[in-house]
């Protein structure tokens, strides 16, 4: 080993799902959204002033947080936003999980927390799921340096109720409480009601999924004021000008267009359900999704070679294998087109 190698910081990265470049794939690995964004995204796109492009973006992001706080009637000092909830939730970790205790997420989750704490050295334990995969909200009652957790949860697509949500707020108020609602506006209740009780909890949200950017990078945290100065502070420490010109811009946009935001996800919900009702046609089971998701499996089938089966028709799905997750597949909703090659594959292959 050279003398600079042994100063080199090693990781277990995360590792995001793969991007195919073929033609004609049926991409349903990454949980995207399969409707372009809004109408009124791409009429702003085309106004955009790209001679703006040459100045540095506002660091408080202000017309992307003032669109947020409108929205979700929050004061503008309530409202965080960074590229892509990934960003935020480090940037929450980094600012929240300081104690020589151990942070709290479950054994089956999203796989970035523990990749986070590694890098961080933040100390953690991974409560077990229960044999249905759900989350036991007793788990969290013990001493802790911080708690965080999905919800609807991913892989499995399973929602923690919102009592359920709260007894883990009120028995964790001597730390921060991150609930990760990527998937929220799928299923499942969003706990920003609690705001005003619990001023050590913060709800972290994205354009992802729901409102179809994940090619724009946009996260949000929503918390009590003093949370979020708290993780402004460590940003501009971190990176004053992380927010571009153009999401900031077509992400306030997006929210402005709440009919096509609700027709795309009553879409996305009606065909969950079908794809639900036909994966169990096929003999696979699965939880109940409440994200644009399914977790799947079917008993005698060996579900990473039926994964690789499915890649070689150009049709990709997520396999996460572990010991508890092996035997299942992540199938994310798409178009009712792109579910329908999917189960005429199936069909075949079974």
């Amino acid at each position: 080993m050279k003398p600079w190698e042994a100063n080199i910081r090693n990781v277990t990265p995360y590792v995001p799902g793969e991007q195919p470049k073929e033609a004609d794939v049926i991409k349903l690995n990454t949980n995207e959204n399969p409707y372009g964004p809004s109408p009124a995204v791409k009429k702003a796109a085309q106004e955009f002033d790209t001679e703006l492009l040459r100045l540095y973006p506002d660091p408080a992001s202000r017309v992307l947080a003032d669109a947020l706080a409108k929205r979700y009637g929050l004061g503008r000092d309530q409202i965080f936003v960074g590229v892509g909830s990934d960003e935020v939730l480090a940037l929450a970790f980094l600012t929240f999980f300081n104690s020589d205790k151990p942070i709290l997420f479950p054994d089956i989750s999203y796989s970035f927390y523990s990749v986070w704490a590694e890098l961080y050295g933040i100390p953690y334990e991974r409560p077990a799921l229960d044999r249905d995969f759900r989350l036991r909200k007793e788990d969290y009652y013990k001493e802790n340096g911080g708690v965080v957790f999905p919800n609807p949860n991913a892989p499995t697509s399973l929602a923690l109720g919102l009592s359920e949500v709260e007894d883990i707020i009120a028995h964790n108020q001597r730390s921060v409480v991150i609930v990760d609602e990527a998937y929220i506006d799928f299923g499942g209740e969003s706990a920003l009601g609690l705001l005003s009780k619990y001023e050590n909890l913060l709800v972290v949200q994205t354009f992802s999924k729901s409102r179809s950017m994940a090619g724009l990078r946009i996260g949000y945290a929503m918390g009590a004021p003093a949370l979020i100065r708290a993780l402004s502070d460590v940003k501009y420490s971190f990176n004053s000008y992380t927010m571009n010109r153009t999401s900031l811009v077509l992400g306030a946009a997006a929210l402005e267009d709440e009919a096509y935001f609700q027709e795309t996800l009553g879409k996305i919900r009606a065909t969950r359900e079908r794809a639900k009702e036909r994966l169990g046609a096929l003999g696979f089971v699965c939880p109940e999704p409440s994200a644009n998701f399914i977790f799947a499996s079917r008993p005698g089938t060996d579900a990473g070679a039926l994964f690789e089966a499915l890649k070689e028709r150009n049709i990709y799905v997520r396999h996460f294998d572990g010991p508890r997750t092996k035997d299942y597949l992540r199938i994310t909703v798409g178009t009712d087109g792109q579910m329908e090659r999917l189960f005429e594959f199936l069909e075949n292959y079974l």
